[in-house]
């Protein structure tokens, strides 16, 4: 998955993010006319990003989270990470500090959040960035259990390590509709199919196939928050039937793709 070119996108000054001192919560809008990234970075507070529209990546270590439209993704305090923002994303971010007691999890996950969480943060996108008073602290504190109390979904995608592995993954991202077999990218790699297949999976902890499948459901799901028909959706990611797609999405997501668009994300 190339990445655009390295642009810094400051949802709030870098010093505040970082500051161990300062309002419980901070928040900034975020929109990106164009493909966007940000480099690799880390801050001291923790940052809770939500998509309103479009589709936003996170690299993570060996890792990369896709964050659709209808999502928020959380990153724990220090975590280095970069995003990369598809054309036309808008969404939005709150930075936490990390000394507030709040207990939140260590670890990176992406989770729908349901209709408390979102109108905490929208009002929370509206605070100045200064000291919270008693009702704002106690509707920080709301977050912070929403987040606690999150179901992560599977949105991360191992990437390879191998640059030849990376440009296989990069092509697949490009174009998930396409269904070149294992050996055909193996004799485009200047691999055997045999040593590529290893490789994968010990990079990725998938199979290729598999690896595959789950890109091409993240990728589905902004196209079918926003009303796509599921048929339309299934072909232009290389499935011939849309029943193959429903049978594939919903062992990933754990709800048929119908389901999931009108909201039920499962558990």
């Amino acid at each position: 998955m190339d990445m655009a070119d390295q642009t810094p996108t400051g949802l709030i000054d870098p010093a505040l993010a970082d500051a161990d001192d300062g309002p419980i919560v901070l928040a900034g809008q975020l929109r990106v006319p164009g493909r966007r990234r940000t480099a690799r970075h880390q801050h001291r507070r923790g940052q809770l990003l939500g998509a309103h529209q479009g589709l936003l990546r996170i690299e993570a270590g060996n890792l990369q989270w896709l964050l659709p439209a209808g999502h928020v993704a959380w990153i724990p305090p220090l975590l280095p990470h970069a995003l990369l923002g598809a054309d036309g994303f808008d969404g939005w971010s709150l930075y936490v500090r990390a000394d507030a007691g709040l207990d939140l999890p260590p670890l990176p996950r992406i989770f729908q959040p349901d209709a408390l969480l979102q109108a905490a943060v929208t009002r929370a996108l509206r605070w100045p960035h200064q000291a919270l008073d008693a009702a704002q602290a106690r509707l920080a504190g709301v977050i912070a259990d929403e987040i606690r109390a999150s179901t992560p979904l599977p949105f991360a995608l191992p990437q390879p390590r191998d640059r030849r592995l990376r440009r296989i993954a990069a092509a697949l991202a490009r174009s998930p509709d396409d269904l070149r077999s294992v050996e055909a990218w193996a004799a485009a790699s200047g691999l055997s199919s045999r040593s590529l297949a290893r490789r994968w999976q010990a990079e990725t902890g998938m199979t290729l196939s598999q690896w595959r499948q789950r890109l091409r459901v993240l990728l589905s799901l902004p196209r079918l928050l926003a009303g796509e028909p599921v048929i339309s959706v299934a072909l232009s990611m290389g499935y011939d039937t849309p029943s193959s797609f429903i049978n594939v999405f919903k062992r990933e997501m754990g709800v048929t793709p119908a389901r999931y668009a009108k909201g039920d994300g499962g558990d």
